[in-house]
């Protein structure tokens, strides 16, 4: 059997796991600035998503 403290660290472990898998900004995996193609338009044709205002988050300074 575990000792009380092995079984201490496996569920930090684990809880840290978890939790920094969640981590991160909700988005699309294109990179900025990529320009996307509407399907539905008649080709030759492109329209642009409205940007959306940038709003600095807690990690900026990191990446």
């Amino acid at each position: 059997m575990l000792s009380r403290k092995t079984t201490y660290f496996l569920l930090a472990i684990a809880a840290a796991g978890i939790v920094l898998s969640g981590c991160g900004r909700k988005g699309d995996l294109d990179r900025p600035g990529a320009t996307t193609i509407n399907r539905k338009a008649a080709p030759g044709t492109t329209e642009k998503k409205p940007e959306a205002p940038e709003r600095p988050f807690l990690l900026d300074p990191l990446l």
